[in-house]
């Protein structure tokens, strides 16, 4: 019809000068949102743990733990190439000491598989260790050598698995050392150190370890000694043979000792 306004089919909404209607929008269910259990929460924040620093501190047993694993060759003052497993003894140093502070973890258990290291790195986080309040167990999976001894022997309670291995070797140095009688006789006093270290945290003598040392009979490019799960138990300088179960359940023991005993004390 002529002087009509076409329908525009193009144009969207009400003719010019109306209102736009008020359209009620579809009713959404009230469902409430899924919250992930308490336990599922806690999970994800220990692996996130584990993934960060190589340690976790586990809630769901007994008693709430640390575990601490010391893997692949400990760095010390000198960085290691990239492709090395390390373990960065400066990353352990206040983890222990934060662990030992904590009024929420009750013990600590040390994983073992280390090939060794830094002699001075790997001392020193044995003796923080050894120097600890709270229970401590150690456990030595695949191997525990050279300055890997130390560390095992610092808990107050270590255990090897039956198929793991120690590996006994005087001090060793790499780089530049002048052929000097003083160079070796800071050998030899290094050596003594080691040698005392693990005599007081294990039922092994001193004149034993140096002689287990300084073997040339089983080593081929190498002289020292090499430990298997029943004969570190056997020299006395693992205390028991065992897995992680075990490990677990040594450690959940010393925890309630010691708890008793705080409470004995305080009454």
């Amino acid at each position: 019809m002529h002087g009509q306004n076409k329908l525009d089919v193009n144009k969207i909404g009400p003719p010019d000068g109306q209102p736009v209607p008020e359209v009620d929008e579809p009713m959404q269910p009230n469902t409430p949102q899924q919250q992930p259990p308490p336990e599922a929460e806690a999970l994800s924040r220990q692996l996130g743990q584990l993934t960060e620093t190589g340690s976790v501190t586990t809630d769901n047993g007994h008693y709430v733990i640390h575990t601490l694993t010391i893997i692949g060759q400990i760095e010390g003052h000198y960085i290691l190439p990239a492709n090395n497993k390390t373990t960065k003894y400066e990353h352990l140093i206040p983890q222990l000491v934060a662990i030992d502070e904590s009024p929420i973890i009750k013990g600590l258990l040390i994983i073992l598989n280390t090939v060794g290291g830094d002699i001075e790195a790997g001392l020193a986080l044995a003796e923080l260790i050894a120097g600890m309040r709270k229970p401590t167990v150690s456990l030595v999976l695949g191997g525990g050598h050279s300055i890997g001894v130390p560390l095992a022997v610092a808990a107050k309670h270590s255990f090897i698995a039956p198929t793991a291995t120690m590996t006994l070797h005087p001090v060793r140095m790499s780089g530049l050392m002048l052929g000097v009688p003083q160079a070796f006789s800071y050998f030899q006093r290094m050596q003594e150190r080691i040698n005392g270290f693990v005599a007081d945290n294990s039922k092994m003598k001193p004149e034993r370890y140096s002689e287990l040392c300084m073997k040339t009979d089983e080593l081929v490019l190498d002289i020292g000694s090499v430990l298997n799960g029943d004969r570190a138990v056997s020299e006395g300088l693992i205390n028991e043979l065992g897995s992680l179960s075990t490990a677990i359940n040594k450690l959940y023991s010393m925890i309630e000792e010691d708890e008793n005993m705080r409470v004995q004390t305080q009454h």
